[in-house]
């Protein structure tokens, strides 16, 4: 098998710098897609690049955190149940897991779904903003929610398939298996495909990390990408006196930026036989069948594990 990865760009519509950033590599080709959110102050001026653009692969960046106060956001239900004391989503994954109500929940994936359509925002895939949907925090999962309304849709969204041994986002994670086998079986029976490897890295400047040794450790891993559709996501952003002094790690996302940019990067990409491909091609070809998938979700349900 070919060796595919997605880069996707998340934040869509966080801020004008990020705007900026992710239309400039989206014209350039050098990212496969990106996605967009809803609540977010920058919408609007994402969603008329994206009218512009109908070529671009862009999915939903389904939003339920608002995670800096530099730039909070508002659902778009006006949901009590989604808002802290302050009126503004939760900052933490774990304070919207605590305090939000489902049918609030699933009014507000809905209403974000429809404003990207009002918006003439084409989506090709979904995935969610902090991860705030999967209940990596307390436990309370909204992905049977999620996947329904992909479903409806005929939307992939992001899950992996299979875990990949050296992955840190699954470290330390007691169960994981059961448990994504599980949600694999449920998104394939609602006909919701997903990508075969999910990949991630420190959002985080770790200590004593530069944009050199962090471009060293992105190209290494493209050396050793697992065969199949493989995913990775960025936050790339272009600097901002403001933003930088307002958001922790904002560098970080100046760091991911120019390193799509990078000749260095692009040259690795072609030398490890890496494939740049999108959800287009997860959605074409990545389906399995509905029947076997449900056969194979009572099995994992009727065993208890």
């Amino acid at each position: 098998m070919a060796k595919r990865l997605i880069l996707n760009c998340d934040d869509f519509g966080q801020s004008a710098p990020a705007n900026a950033a992710i239309m400039h590599l989206l014209e350039e080709r050098r990212v496969s897609s990106a996605t967009i959110m809803t609540p977010a102050v920058g919408f609007e001026e994402a969603a008329a690049w994206c009218r512009r653009h109908p070529e671009a692969s862009i999915g939903l960046h389904l939003t339920f955190t608002s995670e800096y106060d530099a730039v909070r956001f508002k659902s778009l239900t006006g949901r009590p149940s989604l808002h802290d004391a302050d009126g503004y989503m939760y900052h933490t994954v774990a304070e919207f897991e605590g305090g939000a109500a489902k049918a609030d929940v699933v009014a507000e994936m809905r209403a974000q779904f429809d404003a990207a359509a009002r918006a003439g925002v084409r989506l090709t895939h979904a995935d969610n903003h902090m991860g705030s949907l999967y209940g990596i925090a307390t436990g309370r999962s909204f992905l049977p929610q999620v996947f329904w309304q992909c479903a409806r849709r005929g939307l992939p969204f992001r899950l992996f398939r299979h875990i990949e041994p050296t992955e840190a986002l699954t470290a330390g994670a007691p169960g994981i298996e059961a448990v994504l086998a599980k949600a694999v079986a449920l998104s394939d029976t609602l006909g919701v495909p997903v990508p075969d490897y999910l990949l991630s890295h420190p959002y985080a400047i770790e200590p004593g990390e530069t944009y050199e040794s962090f471009k060293a450790m992105l190209i290494a891993k493209l050396y050793t990408l697992p065969e199949g559709v493989v995913e990775t996501y960025i936050h790339p952003a272009a600097e901002d006196a403001t933003l930088g002094a307002q958001i922790p790690n904002w560098n970080k996302r100046v760091w991911e930026y120019r390193l799509m940019l990078d000749p260095d990067f692009a040259a690795a990409m072609k030398d490890a036989g890496v494939e740049l491909t999108d959800y287009r091609f997860v959605n074409e070809r990545l389906r399995r069948p509905r029947l076997s998938s449900a056969v194979r979700l009572g099995k994992l349900l009727l065993s208890g594990n």
